[in-house]
């Protein structure tokens, strides 16, 4: 009987009071595409700073006394280094083959001999691709014998460690402050519907009824009204970005790149959202206010 009634009369609310119920799913809607375009592009930024990441390496160069055996040794003993991932050995004449893929050049005919060193290139591990980890991994190998010297691109991996922490700290604040601005917009909102029918709930209340008969109604029309306006806000999200990805240059695609999962988080999103506004608004209001009329 009371599953039937909180059924009745979570779906009366869409007929009865079509205007504070627009004004809940619309409210939802609006905060959830500020939600899911703001973590959108937070998540892909990330995504492109890990690439970047990814790209760097580091570079041994070996000494030219070095002989086949003891390059197999130096190999050797990078790779068993903490960090590192993969080690890859490049001989001069492979050196001399990237020089003329690059630059157009053969060493060879302009010097009428090969300058260019014996190398192993170094992979990083993932944990490992940040400036403190990898100026570690850095003096191992200069210090190892056969070495003539280690290049890597430092100053990139400091520039994305400060960029990341500060990156990461303001889009933590950006995050919180939509995320309870949203809580606070949807819980007045349905505050707003709850206030329609006080003289019903007060005298429901008169009568006897329970607290949880009184509330069961309005925490499914918050999770009907959530699922909506999560329902549309993943709509328009999926258009918005359908369109940029299409528009936008190739080097900014990584930007607005969405998993499909990711619409139906946002349809979550919005039940818990609605779920969440019910419940503040009918904690406040119901136990309080109602029954002071």
């Amino acid at each position: 009987m009371q599953l039937l009634y909180t059924l009745r009369e979570g779906f009366s609310g869409f007929r009865r009071a079509k205007l504070s119920m627009s004004a809940a799913i619309a409210t939802i809607c609006v905060s959830l595409l500020l939600l899911g375009s703001f973590s959108i592009l937070v998540l892909n930024a990330n995504t492109v700073v890990e690439s970047l990441r990814e790209k760097v390496e580091m570079e041994a160069f070996l000494a030219e006394y070095v002989s086949p055996i003891e390059t197999s040794i130096v190999r050797d003993s990078i790779a068993s280094l903490p960090g590192v991932r993969e080690v890859r050995y490049v001989s001069k004449d492979s050196a001399a083959k990237i020089f003329k893929d690059e630059f157009g050049e053969d060493v060879n005919r302009v010097l009428d001999f090969n300058p260019l060193p014996a190398s192993i290139k170094i992979f990083l591990k993932d944990g490992y691709r940040n400036a403190k980890s990898a100026e570690a991994i850095y003096e191992a190998v200069k210090n190892i014998r056969g070495v003539d010297d280690v290049i890597y691109r430092k100053t990139l991996l400091e520039m994305l460690d400060t960029r990341a922490k500060t990156f990461l700290w303001l889009t933590f604040g950006i995050g919180v402050f939509i995320t309870l601005s949203s809580v606070f917009l949807v819980a007045n909102t349905i505050r707003l519907a709850i206030y329609a029918k006080r003289k019903i709930i007060q005298t429901m209340k008169l009568i006897g009824a329970t607290k949880s008969f009184v509330r069961g109604p309005f925490i499914l029309e918050g999770l009907v009204q959530g699922f909506i306006g999560g329902a549309l806000a993943a709509g328009i999200l999926f258009l918005v970005f359908e369109y940029l990805a299409r528009w936008i240059s190739v080097e900014l695609v990584d930007f607005v790149h969405v998993k499909p999962i990711y619409y139906g988080i946002v349809a979550a999103a919005g039940c818990l959202l609605g779920f969440i506004g019910s419940v503040i608004s009918i904690r406040r209001f119901i136990g309080e206010s109602v029954a002071h009329e």
